[in-house]
């Protein structure tokens, strides 16, 4: 589903080169939660945007959905994240003008589907995520946990084959944050979504089936950890942020 051959990603040149990503190849299969870790700097924020085909590729081959990323206009590029990826943030990036259902719903209308089409997607999600009867509330209006369940429904709103998620729980608390964890474990296991996370936080990782650490840009360890249950609770580690 998502695949990385020898891919490597430098930013600047002469003196301020940094090599962020260097010779990176693995592949995600068909309906895996796949978390990638490691620290600020390692490489795994810039992994995400590559596999959104948010930026060019140094050297090397991503390809998502047999689709190669590198092949496509910005244009393709841009049709291709709205109607095959959900990708969910840190920060939310809801439209404050708009309500929840409409934030929903923008892929939808940017695509041009009809109004019954937009109406029963919309509503599925909403109910999915819990947050049916703040749907027409904005995004003023409610909580953090709610922000990021709205982004995480309009991720899901096109019935993507893949969801990126970029530290999805890195402004919630520990209860908000574990209730984004557990919705993010249902739509990979009821709905069969593909999911690349990165995040610092083992906890969060430990909701995937797989773990890839990453160090200066380079895989360090890739563990299986399977369909072992979660914790529950999201206390981060002393020092954490």
């Amino acid at each position: 589903m998502i695949r990385f051959e020898n891919v490597s990603k430098v930013f600047g040149q002469g003196a301020t080169q940094v090599d962020v990503l260097k010779n990176l190849t693995f592949t995600v299969p068909e309906g895996q939660f796949c978390a990638v870790m490691g620290p600020s700097g390692s490489g795994k924020s810039t992994i995400l945007h590559l596999a959104a085909g948010l930026t060019p590729l140094t050297a090397g081959e991503v390809t998502v959905d047999e689709t190669r990323l590198s092949a496509m206009t910005d244009r393709d590029a841009a049709l291709f994240r709205r109607r095959k990826i959900g990708i969910v943030f840190q920060f939310f990036h809801l439209l404050p003008y708009l309500t929840a259902e409409e934030n929903v719903a923008l892929p939808l209308l940017l695509d041009g589907c009809p109004s019954a089409t937009i109406a029963e997607s919309t509503g599925r999600v909403l109910r999915l995520v819990e947050l049916l009867d703040r749907r027409h509330h904005k995004p003023s209006e409610l909580s953090g946990g709610q922000l990021q369940r709205a982004a995480i429904a309009r991720a899901l709103v096109t019935r993507p084959r893949v969801i990126l998620a970029d530290e999805p729980t890195g402004n919630l608390d520990s209860n908000a944050s574990a209730g984004i964890m557990q919705l993010l474990r249902r739509s990979n296991q009821e709905l069969g979504v593909t999911i690349l996370m990165v995040t610092h936080d083992p906890v969060c990782a430990s909701y995937g089936q797989r773990v890839i650490r990453v160090m200066d840009g380079r895989i360090v360890e890739d563990i299986d950890v399977g369909e072992t249950p979660p914790r529950l609770s999201l206390v981060r580690p002393a020092g954490g942020a």
